[in-house]
Order: structure tokens, then sequence, then C-alpha cells
């Protein structure tokens, strides 16, 4: 999930209906094709061998020539077409995704210049394509006037008897005039399947990308056991593979129902921490471990029900508050009560009761309608409806102003007591009020207790 542009995820679902429509039933029409074509050169075959020999080669021949010469064109044209739909995907979510960046420095040139573009190179090589693939049928019905025009000359003047050569020539011609569609509609499925092969690629690729160790486990019906500590052991980890380690050696133990912040300069290893924590991330070297037990591939997925995360940046789908606060349930499974629960204990139920609509009310595309405040405060009651024993908030106050920070922090500092928080921050009175404060420098942590007077 770190390492790859969510535009190339997208780019691959584009690419399966693409593969359905320009793969998969193209070949299934080249069966249909291939076997009627068969059955008309067998009963042309049964006249006359000879003729039948020189229309079929005569025809192969052509599309044989112009499948050597197009075959390049359509596999670099296939490149083309898997690479600008995805880079025109990222285009468009760059755009939209700062779009208030892109309307107060008019940058929209840029962007609409960028896509155009693109969508030009997309259009070129579908015409292309197309041509391609349609283009021999011409070719063939000249080269088919030629053949039977000379057959016809070869027949009459080496025959006696003209009358019986023309039925016969007849009959060749009707049967060539049904073989030609069988024959171009193979072709034509050929070059269509020729164009959409890269896209194929790409959908094989993001099938064969590496999976999780947990990915098929099934979703677990228990929690796993949080009673007394999380406790990471000598545990490091980098990015890449010969990349200098973001941790090293990293020890550390947070107890249930602490309050641990982790402060460092940007790039110190707290946010990566804290996604190993949580299992989002798997050590290089070392063990985590819940309670004593291993956190590997057979535990994660029990253990991160037990989490719920509060990033600085909430996503809010376009769709009502109480919907957004049990985000990913099925609206008919959502528990109204749990809900109202979880936003009272977010200090959100003031302002929800005020509105027209209550916990109906729609918040609008990523939460447009509301202040940076109430989405933070919906990402909190988000966490809190998951009823989980660990909460994390990434930064999640980063990017409000000083009151709305301490209004956020406060609700926080409500929360009931049995919870262990997790605050990353990068200012030291946004966890001022934790049970410790975790430091990290050069890949290692230094630790400052409230409960041994180093926190005042």
């Amino acid at each position: 999930h770190v390492s790859r542009n969510s535009s190339s995820v997208l780019a691959a679902l584009r690419q399966v209906q693409a593969v359905t429509a320009g793969v998969m039933l193209p070949l299934l029409q080249s069966i249909s094709g291939i076997i009627i074509g068969a059955f008309i050169v067998a009963a042309l075959f049964a006249l006359s061998s000879f003729i039948t020999f020189v229309i079929f080669a005569g025809f192969g021949a052509v599309y044989l020539a112009m499948s050597l010469v197009i075959r390049k064109h359509l596999k670099r044209n296939a490149r083309i077409i898997a690479s600008v739909q995805a880079e025109g995907i990222r285009s468009v979510q760059e755009g939209l995704g700062g779009i208030r960046d892109v309307i107060i420095n008019d940058t929209q040139p840029y962007f609409l210049s960028r896509y155009s573009e693109l969508d030009m190179h997309l259009q070129r090589a579908n015409a292309t394509n197309a041509l391609a693939a349609g283009a021999p049928r011409y070719a063939i019905e000249a080269a088919g006037m030629v053949i039977i025009a000379v057959l016809a000359y070869f027949l009459i003047t080496r025959s006696n008897n003209a009358g019986q050569v023309l039925p016969m020539l007849g009959t060749f011609v009707l049967g060539a005039q049904r073989l030609l569609p069988s024959m171009q509609l193979v072709y034509g499925n050929w070059a269509l399947i020729l164009s959409n092969l890269a896209g194929a690629e790409v959908v094989l690729d993001a099938l064969e990308a590496p999976l999780p160790a947990d990915w098929n486990h099934p979703a677990a019906a228990k929690r796993l056991p949080f009673h007394r500590a999380i406790l990471l052991r000598d545990v490091s980890f980098s990015y890449a593979p010969g990349q200098a380690p973001i941790l090293e050696r990293f020890n550390l133990t947070i107890a249930k129902g602490t309050k641990v912040g982790f402060i460092g300069k940007t790039g110190s290893g707290k946010s990566t921490t804290v996604d190993l924590v949580m299992g989002l991330l798997e050590p290089t070297s070392g063990t985590i471990e819940i309670d004593g037990q291993r956190l590997d591939g057979t535990t994660r997925r029990a253990w991160r029900q037990q989490i719920a995360h509060v990033p600085q940046s909430i996503f809010l789908a376009d769709a009502s508050i109480a919907e957004n606060i049990a985000f990913g349930i099925d609206p008919a499974m959502i528990d109204l009560d749990r809900v109202r629960n979880a936003a009272q204990q977010a200090a959100l139920s003031d302002f929800i009761d005020s509105l027209p609509q209550g916990y109906e009310t729609r918040v609008g595309e990523r939460g447009v309608r509301l202040s940076g405040g109430q989405r933070q405060r919906i990402g909190i009651a988000r966490a809190l409806y998951k009823q989980a024993t660990v909460l994390v908030f990434d930064e999640a106050t980063s990017a409000l102003d000083t009151e709305t920070e301490a209004a956020v922090m406060d609700a926080i500092r409500e929360l009931p007591a049995e919870l262990t928080v997790l605050i990353i921050a990068h200012r030291l009175t946004t966890v001022e009020n934790c049970d410790e404060i975790v430091t990290i420098e050069d890949g290692r942590p230094s630790i400052w207790s409230r409960a041994s007077g180093q926190i005042n």
C-alpha cells in the first residue's frame, strides 16, 4: 500500500473491462469464425481442391503479409494505450485532489493541456488500431477479384467446355464471398486481441503483485486478546532492501491503558513505528508481541480489529454523518445508538443535533460542508464506533488552528481510561498530557515517563 500509486490500481480495474471486451470476447468470436470458415473450405475442397487451395492461399497470403506489417504497430499502440490511461487517471486525480491550489494558482491550463495531450495520444493509437484491423478487407476484395479473374482465364483457356467452368467459378465466387467475412472476423479479432495485450499484462501484474501473508486468513471472529502490553523487541525496518533503516534495534513497551505520544523530526520514524504496531508494516528484523503473542501473518488481522486510526486527513464519503461514523458498514446494519454514543464521546453530538437532518445530514465530497475540527471529530467518532482498545492519532490535529486543536485534544483527554492511545505529533504541547513521550532520533527511541517524574 506504500509502494504503489493508486492510479495504477484504478487503471488495472479499468483494464479488466477492456480485457473482457478486447481479448476474451474476440477470442470466442474467432473460434466461431474458424469453425464456419472450415466448413466453407471443406465444401469447396470437395468441388475442387486446386481452386480451393489457390483461393485460400491467396487470401491467406494477403492476411499474413498485413499481419507482419502491422504487428509491431499494434503492440506499440497497446503499450501506449495502457500507459496513457494510467497517466490520464493520475492527472485527473492530481488535479481534483489539489483543486484549491489549482484554482488559486490558476493552473487549470496546465492540467487541461496535460490531459488533452494524453487523450490525443490515446485517440491516435485507437484510430490506428481500428484502421489496421479493417484495412485488409479492401486489399482482400481487390486480390480476390484478381485471383478469380486469373482462375477464370486459366480454366476457360484449358477447358473445352466453358459452360461447365462458369457455374463452378460462380460457386467458388459465392464460397469466397462467404469465406471472406469469417477470415476478416478472425483477423480483426486477432488485431483487437494484440492491441489489448498490454492491458492484459497490466491486469496480470496487478494479480501477481505480492500479497500480505495474512490475505487468505478469514476475518477473525474474535479479536486478538490484549490485556497487558505491546512489546517491540529489537525491531529494525527499512522500506526497501539495501536502503538505510528507518528504525534500528528499536525496543519499546506500551502498557495497556496508557497514552503515549510520539514526537520527532519529519522522517524520524514516528509514523513508521506506529504503522508497525498497527500491523500495516512488517519488521525487517525483530518481533512485535501482543501480551507475549507474536504479531505475524496468522494474528495480524485479528490484532487490527483491536485498532482504530485517526489520520491527519480524514477521508469522508459523500454520505450521511451516520454512514461516515460507521464507515464501511452497510447502512441497514448501522447501530444508531452506537453512532450517537461515539459522537457524544467525540464531543460532536451537540453539533449534529443542531442540524436540521441530524445524523442523516450529508457531508459532501470529502466533507467539504464541514470545518476541519468537525471532520477530525467525525474521525474520532469513527474510531470510537469500532469499539477498539487501541486508538491511534497520526498527526490528527497538526492541520488545525490552536483553538480547534485544543478542543479536539480535550475530546481525546476525555476518552475512557481503559483505552490505549498513541498520538503522533510534531509539537510537544500536543502530547504534554500523555503518560509517556517517545522521541525518536537516528532510528532509536528515548522514553520520558510521567510516572517517573520526567514529565511535569
